[in-house]
């Protein structure tokens, strides 16, 4: 197997997927798939550096296997060669796995997000050959380290094996856990991506070099420039501007991480919407919560912008 290279840093966001109401669709909401493609346009004229569709904030284990493979179609399309589409293939055994990413290749995506098996508590060995496997599509792999969805922890150890495998590049890492960046990269040459919102400076400051974001779909702009300022090194104005934002990014790593960043796209003037099943509505408190931290986020966002011009 030739080896591809091809990094997938910068600030990837996993793209909030929208519905329209349809009684004839799954849970009476059919993919908007005109609205996906113009919020696909807009986070890259934001700044972004590429898409992700078929992440779990794209809710892809709601969709039809039609809907599924269509958005990837819809981001390549609307991205136009303007950044990278980086598409999830989750699923529950290699085989699932690898078929999406076969289609993720010959759609043309730049690359694909996997998680180990899903709905398994797999072993060591059996995580290493699901990446192998996956890995054959031939495109350039972020594995992603989930260990609360998927109850599999790919610990240092266990990523330093797996990135031997041709074409593994990145590993987003979600664990929450800010001392593992370091183990790491002691182990082996792959570059760690920030996974959780909510730890992007701590992550950023010890050398992740990339983020797989969710709340750029409501903040673009300035997540790219907070992204930008870590990565010069600009530690003190980036501290700044994060602290008025973790407290919404927080939410990132929460159960209702999509019906959250929905609304604070809604609330922002972009449609974020509902939510396909299991995901139901916020509950009052929730909402509210919401709500507050978001518009402490649009409110401190407009004074950081009058300073800065």
């Amino acid at each position: 197997m030739s080896r591809n290279t091809q990094d997938l840093r910068g600030v990837i966001v996993a793209a909030a997927l929208p519905y329209r109401e349809d009684r004839n669709a799954p849970a009476g909401l059919a993919v908007d798939y005109d609205r996906y493609a113009e919020h696909c346009d807009w986070l890259i004229r934001n700044g972004c550096r590429g898409v992700g569709p078929n992440g779990s904030l794209g809710e892809y284990s709601s969709l039809t296997d039609e809907e599924r493979r269509r958005v990837v179609q819809v981001a390549v399309e609307a991205v136009d060669g303007r950044g990278v589409v980086v598409a999830g293939v989750h699923g529950p055994g290699w085989h699932q796995a690898r078929h999406w990413a076969d289609l993720a290749a010959e759609d043309g995506a730049d690359g694909v997000l996997a998680l180990p098996p899903t709905m398994y508590r797999a072993s060591d060995r059996e995580v290493v050959e699901h990446y192998r496997r996956i890995a054959g599509a031939g495109l350039p792999m972020m594995i992603y380290n989930n260990p609360y969805d998927t109850k599999v922890d790919l610990v240092p150890s266990l990523v330093a094996e797996i990135a031997q495998i041709d074409n593994v590049v990145a590993v987003k890492e979600f664990s929450g856990d800010v001392r593992r960046l370091f183990e790491i990269r002691e182990r082996c040459d792959i570059d760690v991506v920030a996974g959780a919102d909510d730890v992007l400076f701590e992550l950023m400051i010890d050398g992740a070099v990339g983020w797989f974001a969710g709340f750029p779909n409501a903040f673009p702009a300035e997540s790219v420039r907070l992204y930008e300022l870590m990565h010069e090194g600009d530690y003190n104005t980036a501290r700044e501007l994060y602290q008025n934002l973790v407290p919404v990014f927080r939410w990132d790593s929460r159960t209702e991480f999509v019906q959250a960043i929905k609304l604070s796209m809604d609330m922002v003037g972009r449609y974020g919407g509902p939510c396909r099943p299991p995901r139901g509505p916020l509950s009052a408190e929730n909402e509210r919560r919401v709500r507050a931290e978001t518009q402490r986020a649009i409110d401190a966002l407009e004074k950081y912008e009058t300073a800065a011009a």
